[in-house]
This record gives structure tokens, C-alpha cells and sequence, in this order.
């Protein structure tokens, strides 16, 4: 005969051929019925099932959150890498422009210094040119020459003589003035 409930092949539970398949039979459905019992008051344990499903949660919340911390030290580490590689590429760059503006500083100092020693040479030339003139004319009449420049040169010549030092300074000044105009001129022509 077939048992409907468990499947089994055999007699029933009646017709067991000895005390010792009955026994064996007995423990098999006990067995049976305690994994049954086991299951139902498992589902049966709403609180059960609800602290171990809590449990479940944390854990799994646990590990989400080491997750998330090692995602964010390993994006803090990357913004940290570029920012790092964005201040050596400023620096360099600000390094290669304060070399280029230091070059076109120094090209216009010579240039201007250039400037300058020509302008300084002309004035040099030119008051020498009157110094001369000036000689030659006194040397044929003192009073006579000095009369025939105009009043501002008069005064000058005659400060001159009283004062070379003075003269001299002037003409440092005058020399300053002009090499000052020099680099104004090539400031704006640029």
C-alpha cells in the first residue's frame, strides 16, 4: 500500500513485520514531525523573525556604511591627487611667466639704459658744443660774448663759472630728465 500523506512505499504503520522496523518507522515520523513543529513555530515567531531580520539589516547597513567610507577616503584621496596636480601645474606655469616677465624686464632695462647713456652722450655733446662756443666767443670779449647769448644761457654760464659743482649736477639732472623722456617714449610706443 502507498501512504498518501508521506510517500512512502510499505505497509502501515499497523502492518510493520517486526518490532524493529516499527521502531525505526516510529522514529522517522518523529523526525519528521519535529522538523514540521521546528518550521511552524519559526513561522509562528513574528518576533523571532523580526529580530533576526533586524539583524539582517544591520548587518547588511554595517557593511554598506564601511563601504561608503572607503568610497569616499578613495574619492577624498583622487581630489587630493588633482588638486595637488592642478597647484604643480599653476606653479609652473606662474614659474614660466615670472621667468618671461623677468626676461622682458631686464630687455627693457637695457633698453631703456641704452637709451638713456645715448640721450645722457647727446646733452653731453651739446653743452660741450656750447661750452666751446661759449669760450671761443668769450675769448674774443668777455662781457661781449655773454651779452649775445640769450638772458636764461647768461645766467646759466655765469652760475657755471661761479659754481661748477652746481653745473655739473644740473647736468646730471638735465641727463636724468632726458633719459626719463626716452623711456616714456618707448614705454608708449609699445
Amino acid at each position: 500500500m502507498t501512504d498518501a500523506r508521506n510517500g512512502s512505499t510499505g505497509k502501515a504503520a499497523g502492518g510493520a513485520k517486526g518490532p524493529d522496523e516499527l521502531r525505526q518507522q516510529i522514529a522517522e515520523t518523529r523526525s519528521r514531525l519535529g522538523a514540521t513543529v521546528e518550521e511552524l513555530a519559526a513561522k509562528a515567531d513574528v518576533k523571532g523573525r523580526a529580530r533576526a531580520r533586524a539583524a539582517d539589516l544591520r548587518d547588511k547597513a554595517g557593511a554598506m556604511t564601511v563601504q561608503l567610507r572607503s568610497s569616499a577616503a578613495q574619492a577624498g584621496h583622487a581630489v587630493q591627487d588633482k588638486a595637488s596636480h592642478v597647484g604643480h601645474a599653476v606653479q609652473g606655469k606662474a614659474s614660466h611667466v615670472g621667468h618671461t616677465v623677468q626676461e622682458r624686464a631686464s630687455h627693457m632695462g637695457h633698453t631703456v639704459q641704452e637709451r638713456a647713456s645715448h640721450v645722457g652722450h647727446t646733452v653731453h655733446d651739446r653743452a660741450s658744443h656750447a661750452g666751446h662756443a661759449v669760450q671761443e666767443r668769450t675769448a674774443h670779449g668777455r662781457h661781449g660774448a655773454e651779452r649775445q647769448l640769450p638772458r636764461p644761457v647768461q645766467t646759466v654760464v655765469v652760475t657755471g663759472r661761479r659754481h661748477p659743482g652746481l653745473a655739473w649736477a644740473t647736468l646730471a639732472v638735465l641727463t636724468a630728465a632726458g633719459a626719463w623722456r626716452a623711456w616714456r617714449a618707448y614705454r608708449h610706443m609699445k
